[in-house]
């Protein structure tokens, strides 16, 4: 599977981001910018670059202020940006439900507003399709904020490690999903709770494991570590020259 079999990616822009508000108040979560451009250009461009043509961005909290964004950017020929209106306090998966008569007949991709990682997508198409499923959710394994204490059961502190990777998978986003998917969804639901674990009770739920970088904008500090990562001049989710 390629790229230019998908039909339609789309992104997750619809939410207060009230963990970042410092920035919030005045612009939505997905127009905080890393290295002078928003997040949402990001994440955009990290699809771009690697064929995907169609992007469909669920917007709801300052959704004017993006659709603003996405037309006047001068995207690449041929990309498509669209924004459909999905309410102010529409949860995760009641977005993706209310845009599903702009997703196509075929699969498609989902992702979040607010993430970037060095991801080849190609590797995971065709995971995805090799699999059979409905759906393939990418899990990542963060570094933990703090450092750790190595110490023994009689607690003799024996070393530290600064920021390990969590132990633990977790939902990365950057899903492929097939139609089958909506079925899972209403208007009110919350993509992470009843779709996907009713998927995963079905044995319609496959995990790709990204081991490569990966971060989420949460916060007011992951939005100083992103802009420091491109800062740098060599950002690892920069996946274009």
């Amino acid at each position: 599977m390629e790229a230019g079999d998908i039909n339609t990616v789309v992104i997750l822009c619809g939410g207060r981001g009230t963990r970042l508000q410092e920035h919030t108040r005045s612009i939505p979560k997905p127009l905080v910018e890393i290295g002078g451009r928003p997040i949402l250009w990001h994440v955009i461009q990290l699809y771009a670059v690697q064929g995907f043509r169609r992007f469909v961005l669920c917007t709801g909290y300052k959704g004017e202020l993006i659709e603003a964004f996405a037309a006047s950017y001068a995207w690449p020929d041929g990309v498509q940006v669209q924004c459909v209106d999905t309410g102010l306090e529409t949860p995760t998966g009641g977005r993706i439900a209310r845009v599903a008569e702009h997703v196509g007949a075929g699969t498609f991709c989902a992702t979040y507003a607010d993430g970037v990682a060095d991801i080849d997508f190609a590797r995971l198409l065709d995971f995805h399709g090799d699999h059979g499923r409905l759906a393939t959710m990418t899990v990542v394994r963060p570094e933990l904020q703090f450092g750790v204490t190595e110490m023994g059961a009689d607690g003799v502190v024996s070393g530290f490690r600064e920021k390990p990777r969590s132990e633990h998978w977790i939902n990365g986003g950057f899903f492929c999903f097939e139609p089958g998917v909506l079925d899972y969804l209403t208007e009110s639901s919350v993509l992470e709770r009843e779709p996907l674990e009713g998927l995963a009770a079905d044995g319609q739920l496959h995990a790709f494991r990204h081991t490569g970088f990966w971060d989420c904008m949460d916060t007011y500090k992951d939005a100083v570590l992103l802009n420091d990562l491109w800062a740098s001049g060599d950002p690892p989710w920069k996946v274009w020259s």
